[in-house]
């Protein structure tokens, strides 16, 4: 606990950026994933089948990791010691065996021909493919469950430098799987990025359960620790819980829409390299949540600070992506890159120019979160996600009745409008917890 106390005082913008330095690169290493995947199956046999299947297949999984996401969350912000640690693992435990079970329960096969032909509607060829694939994902809802969990104990405890390396490993692990299952049996293209991320997410979770071994003896001498109930969890935890199965979950309804609006394959080729993409710059939104919540410190005392270091690091990125959305950089990264076909990376490029501020806006609804949940006033977070999935139900679903513009273009308009408006209902709370502490 001394080394994370030694952080939270005196905090300057150079210990903030230390501090949220390693955690960055991890998102930006998990980002990796999405288009180095995209670009192996984009270069396999039927890549527009595959790419399609690939990105069904793993809004599934989204929605299975939805309900353990949030423990990332909930470790940095409950784990003080070895008594809160404890209550926090079986917790996680349990929670990640129902969601494995779940995720089993999907891929039987009357279920999975139900949800993926009669529910979604994909053509036969797609429908085998995806179906492929999620059995290959069981282990991920378990494993995503503990690795956040133990890099929620790291995070708190000033380790987040093993957060990084651990993701070093899960990302070297899945490029070696992909290029052993490329260069020797070939199968499908949706399977190979299948099998690589189930093992990648399995061995960074083994890694994660080692690192945090080592803070243990540290977790045990917690002089703030305070024992909590498993109701005290679950009450802070549920809103949370419904907050991110509320937003992955919206991910197979806009594969649905998309289904449904003009030219459905070239949209569902092209969704998930142009969220690989965009994952990249949104990534560094997602781990400044962690950090203002490990270095918010007692009655919001450094708020100003964490707040300015975010409107900083927004401004940077969205000039960095704008560059490349609005110049022919883009079409490097589509065609050269990501390998789309050339109708397919000109295709991208619209709806990649309407997502350019969304990075920015994930930056600060990340840093209203962490405020929010400081305050343990966690419910605003779940109605600000009602919100944010409403706004995208409703423009995809006028896109699709409208039958004029591609399904993709009308999942960049939503996601982008929905995401502002989560953020702006967020004001109201934050500015109620400012208020109250008397931040000005």
């Amino acid at each position: 606990m001394a080394e994370k106390q030694a952080v939270q005082d005196k905090l300057t913008y150079k210990k903030i950026f230390l501090f949220w330095l390693p955690l960055a690169a991890t998102w930006l290493m998990m980002s990796i994933e999405g288009p180095y995947n995209a670009a192996i199956i984009s270069r396999t046999p039927n890549p527009e089948y595959n790419l399609a299947a690939y990105g069904v297949a793993f809004a599934f999984a989204l929605i299975m990791e939805a309900p353990v996401m949030m423990l990332l969350s909930a470790s940095t912000a409950l784990v003080r010691g070895y008594k809160t640690y404890i209550k926090l693992r079986n917790f996680s435990l349990a929670l990640s065996i129902a969601m494995t079970a779940a995720m089993l329960f999907v891929v039987i096969p009357p279920v999975a021909d139900y949800l993926l032909h009669d529910v979604i509607g994909l053509i036969p060829e797609i429908s085998h493919l995806t179906h492929l694939a999620i059995i290959v994902m069981l282990p991920w809802p378990g494993a995503i469950g503990m690795r956040r969990f133990y890099q929620g104990v790291l995070i708190a405890n000033n380790r987040t430098k093993y957060v990084a390396f651990g993701t070093f490993i899960r990302i070297l692990s899945m490029s070696v799987t992909a290029m052993l299952l490329w260069v020797t049996i070939k199968p499908p293209g949706v399977l190979i990025g299948a099998f690589a991320l189930s093992t990648a997410v399995l061995v960074e979770a083994a890694a994660s359960y080692l690192f945090v071994r080592k803070v243990i003896p540290e977790l045990k001498r917690g002089e703030d620790d305070e024992d909590i109930t498993y109701r005290g969890i679950i009450s802070f935890y549920h809103p949370l819980a419904l907050t991110a199965f509320l937003a992955l979950g919206i991910q197979p309804l806009v594969t649905f829409f998309i289904g449904k609006a003009p030219q459905p394959i070239e949209s569902l080729a092209a969704l998930p390299v142009i969220n690989a993409f965009l994952f990249i710059f949104r990534s560094l939104g997602l781990s400044y949540q962690e950090v203002g919540l490990a270095l918010m410190g007692k009655d919001f005392i450094n708020y100003k600070k964490l707040r300015n270091f975010a409107y900083g690091f927004s401004g940077m990125i969205f000039l960095a992506l704008s560059v490349i959305a609005f110049s022919p950089l883009a079409m490097v990264w589509f065609h050269d890159i990501s390998g789309l076909s050339l109708s397919l990376a000109l295709f991208a490029l619209l709806p990649l120019q309407i997502q350019v501020l969304l990075p920015v806006v994930n930056v600060a609804v990340n840093f209203q979160r962490a405020v929010i949940m400081s305050a343990k006033q966690n419910s605003y977070i779940t109605w600000a996600t009602v919100v944010e999935t409403t706004t995208i139900l409703t423009v995809m679903a006028l896109t699709v009745y409208s039958g004029v513009i591609a399904g993709l273009i009308g999942a960049a308009l939503a996601f982008t409008l929905g995401r502002l408006l989560s953020s702006v209902y967020m004001m109201m709370p934050v500015r109620k917890i400012k208020a109250a502490i008397r931040i000005f």
